[in-house]
């Protein structure tokens, strides 16, 4: 039997920024068979999903989850929540691409994994954990875009 994947599916939930879903639907679904490569960390495992819900918000949108969820005020730049849901605030994705000169579709891919390795276990609380997902991400990032 093959190894299964769980289903990913990218909305756009937020109107005040185009962006092109189609070609982040895509790079997802990379992106999960990718992370089911790596080795999971401690109890979780991307395969335990049946689906992976990603959800392109609004800062005012992020910043209520950002309040409720963490305790923490003003917007973020990814939300990741274990039962699959990761959310993403597409106007702080677009002023961090601007700042690091990035495209925003780039910048929106890089929190796709960055929520993928979260469901996956992987940890940033820890400057060595920051480290360690951090080249998890870059990995996954130009192995996906150079297919």
């Amino acid at each position: 039997m093959g190894q299964r994947f769980p289903q990913i599916i990218v909305r756009n939930v937020q109107r005040k920024i185009r962006v092109n879903v189609a070609t982040l639907q895509k790079f997802a679904v990379k992106a999960v068979q990718n992370c089911l490569q790596l080795q999971k960390e401690k109890q979780t495992d991307l395969r335990k999903l049946g689906e992976i819900s990603v959800l392109l918000i609004s800062d005012r949108r992020i910043c209520q989850l950002h309040r409720q969820f963490l305790g923490q005020t003003g917007p973020t730049d990814v939300l990741t929540f274990r039962h699959g849901e990761i959310f993403i605030s597409v106007e702080t994705a677009k002023r961090h691409a601007r700042a690091f000169a990035n495209p925003l579709v780039r910048e929106l891919q890089l929190y796709i994994v960055h929520g993928l390795l979260h469901l996956h276990g992987f940890d940033d609380q820890t400057s060595a954990g920051a480290r360690k997902m951090k080249r998890m991400q870059e990995k996954i990032l130009s192995h996906v875009l150079s297919c």
